[in-house]
């Protein structure tokens, strides 16, 4: 697409912006792989027309406020990304837009709050917890507060599970095959803490030894996609800090975590880390992916058999380009069986603090998503990353549907148990 965009405006990231509007053809191919233009049928609500939006934008023929519903009602799921012939970075032009117009107060005050709520609560464990407790209070309340604020709310858990603290070393079962780093997450290890311990002795049954680095914070993901790229450089720093230098990778445990953590040279693009950001991530695995390249030890049978289907995590499936090694993994089970969605991979509606944002888009997405799941007949959900996990559940419950939702790792440990 031809534009009068100036690269040096927009800042480091300028330069990628620009490439993206620049390669989209207008094909349209994006359309069908988009979540909100299949809800919403609206070409403003589509990549190509947010491409087209955010480059206006930036030419200064428009202002970021009248693009803004737009541009903000994008998940960020990148499910355009492998529909596109042309190969156009449509994540780095939305992350590095974002970033750009953060400061213009493009947002209503109602929501602007609810904004800054999230992402100074969400990235910290300790404020999350904090902040559930406070929600049963506030709940009250809601009747005078913005609709926004109402809807997380609504949305906190009424209780957080307990929470063993870590080790900062987890020994291999046997003869040590590799020694990893793991990034614990920060939501993750309040909503479901048990992921990680899972991870710990899938990683030990497998002959990893692993260490989880005192010190180490949120990874930044939730705040690169939102904008508040100063926020999550901090994060970021923090982890490059603290991550010890001598492993074999760097695993993590949640797809948006991992996305978020591949995109740190975009992030850093211009700072003096810039190129031991790109070794560093380099590093980076989802604990699917490491496993099924060192070569997985042989699990038993689970106890019982079990049907389930595979629910593919947006920033694992379209963002890190991994869809078959969590299946090799999970088929190599006894007494699993493991079924497909018919749903072409579309967004669950979580997307990060998607769902907490845009209550409506999500929750349209997730009942669609809990439609096609109980259309398999499958007895639990499988999938990769932590905030599907909690749409997913939420969406089955409110069908009447108590199916539990697992983590990969979580199914492995229970086969590993057997042995």
């Amino acid at each position: 697409m031809q534009h009068s965009i100036d690269p040096a405006s927009l800042g480091s990231r300028g330069p990628q912006m620009a490439a993206a509007v620049q390669a989209c053809v207008h094909c349209g191919f994006c359309l069908a792989a988009c979540p909100t233009y299949r809800v919403l049928g609206d070409e403003m609500n589509s990549p190509r027309g947010r491409i087209y939006l955010m480059k206006t934008v930036m030419e200064g023929g428009l202002s970021a406020e009248e693009a803004a519903p737009y541009v903000d009602q994008c998940l960020g799921c990148v499910g355009c990304m492998p529909a596109c012939p042309s190969g156009v970075g449509y994540g780095e032009l939305l992350m590095g837009y974002r970033a750009w117009t953060a400061d213009r107060g493009h947002r209503p005050n109602g929501r602007r709050l609810a904004h800054t709520l999230l992402v100074k609560t969400l990235p910290y464990p300790g404020r999350f917890r904090l902040a559930q407790r406070a929600g049963k209070v506030g709940r009250f309340l809601k009747g005078v507060l913005p609709a926004q604020l109402g809807v997380m709310l609504d949305m906190l858990p009424d209780t957080l599970p307990s929470a063993r603290p870590l080790p900062e070393y987890y020994p291999a079962r046997g003869r040590r095959r590799a020694r990893v780093a793991l990034l614990v997450g920060c939501v993750q290890s309040v909503l479901a803490p048990e992921i990680n311990w899972a991870t710990l002795r899938v990683l030990a049954a497998n002959g990893v030894e692993t260490v989880i680095p005192r010190g180490q914070g949120c990874c930044g993901s939730i705040l690169m996609h939102v904008g508040e790229a100063g926020e999550a450089l901090r994060l970021a720093r923090n982890n490059l800090r603290v991550f010890p230098n001598d492993v074999d990778a760097v695993v993590t445990n949640a797809a948006g975590c991992g996305s978020g953590m591949h995109e740190y040279p975009l992030l850093f693009a211009g700072e003096p880390e810039e190129e031991e950001v790109r070794r560093w991530s380099s590093k980076v695995k989802d604990i699917s992916v490491f496993l099924d390249e060192l070569g997985p030890v042989s699990p038993p049978a689970l106890e019982r058999p079990l049907k389930a289907v595979y629910q593919d995590a947006c920033h694992l499936l379209h963002a890190q380009g991994v869809k078959e090694a969590p299946r090799r993994l999970l088929g190599s089970i006894p007494n699993l069986a493991l079924l497909e969605l018919d749903d072409g991979g579309l967004c669950c509606g979580s997307a990060g603090v998607y769902n907490l944002e845009h209550p409506d888009i999500a929750g349209q997405l997730g009942r669609r998503k809990a439609e096609h799941i109980e259309a398999t007949g499958a007895e639990a959900v499988i999938t990769g990353n932590i905030g599907c996990l909690v749409q997913i559940q939420k969406h089955l419950r409110e069908r009447g549907r108590s199916l539990p939702v697992l983590h990969t790792v979580q199914v492995l440990d229970r086969a590993y148990a057997q042995g």
